[in-house]
């Protein structure tokens, strides 16, 4: 089979009929019928029942679906990366970020970039780790910020500032003497705000806490750590979260201490290895390692 007869075969597969496919490839019926055909010719069998103008799956169809859908896959992951290309002809910087750096880096850092390139097109979008690792690897972003180094052949993790996980609680949870002072897992009470069960640094919690010989209860868990901020200022818990987050963190309503035994948390500037960063770009990953570590300092 051609590209072309897989292409139509899966419009063909997920609309159900002629017309629709049609519709989804932006080209006429005759023409998703005469590629249909000729796909069904060289195969030398034919992959749908006609009945009264409807299509249905032959067993080989629903085979050959199965085999052919990570190629077709593989093709739209091509086309973006071709569309990316060509939209690059204007200059663009095309950054993606977990969002709690996002929320409590990116802010004060652009703001600063822009400065010295007010006229340069700058794209930002928000994703978890996983997602920006295909994201740089289809050309689809110059660079990313995450918390985590994936560790992908393709992808080069540049550390670019460094705190320690950091317990939040509400405002007068603890006394002013004690503020300043390590917590260990002993110390943890009260309403325990964790992360989801997947998420890096909360095992990293939970597995610091079972070294210490403690079982943590969390009745409340979340998928962010700004939302865990969030709870935080509104009294509803303690939750240990990253030092950006942290820093973040309203003063006036939300406390802090760091984790003890101390659990390190870098931020990695992560870029596809076989594509360079612009001037424009490496300024602003620049822009950003500076008050990322600024952020942590003020939030000591």
């Amino acid at each position: 089979m051609r590209l072309r007869h897989i292409e139509v075969f899966h419009a063909i597969m997920q609309v159900g009929t002629i017309s629709g496919a049609a519709q989804v490839l932006h080209i006429s019926q005759p023409a998703v019928t005469k590629v249909l055909q000729h796909a069904e010719l060289q195969l030398g069998m034919p992959l749908f029942e006609r009945v009264r103008g409807k299509l249905y799956p032959k067993p080989e169809a629903h085979r050959l679906f199965a085999e052919t859908e990570k190629l077709h896959r593989d093709l739209q992951g091509i086309r973006r990366l071709a569309a990316s290309l060509k939209g690059r002809a204007v200059e663009t910087v095309r950054l993606v970020s977990t969002p709690t750096i996002a929320i409590s880096v990116l802010p004060q850092a652009m703001s600063e970039w822009r400065k010295d390139f007010p006229d340069t097109r700058c794209e930002l979008a928000t994703h978890h780790t996983s997602e920006i690792v295909n994201t740089l690897r289809l050309g689809e972003a110059d660079m990313a910020l995450s918390l985590q180094d994936p560790r992908h052949p393709g992808i080069i993790a540049e550390p670019i500032a460094q705190g320690v996980m950091t317990v939040i609680a509400p405002a007068g949870t603890w006394r002013s003497d004690d503020a300043g002072m390590p917590l260990t897992a002993e110390g943890l009470s009260g309403e325990l705000i964790g992360h989801a069960d997947n998420d890096p640094l909360g095992e990293m919690i939970v597995a610091s806490c079972e070294a210490q010989g403690i079982q943590p209860n969390f009745r409340t868990t979340v998928q962010t750590y700004q939302i865990a901020r969030s709870l935080v200022e509104a009294g509803a818990g303690l939750a240990v979260v990253d030092p950006f987050t942290a820093a973040s963190a309203d003063p006036a309503k939300v406390q802090k201490r760091q984790w003890a035994p101390a659990i390190p948390i870098q931020l990695f500037l992560l870029t596809n290895s076989h594509a360079p960063l612009s001037h424009g770009a490496r300024q602003l990953a620049d822009s950003i390692a500076s008050m990322a570590r600024a952020c942590l300092e003020q939030g000591k």
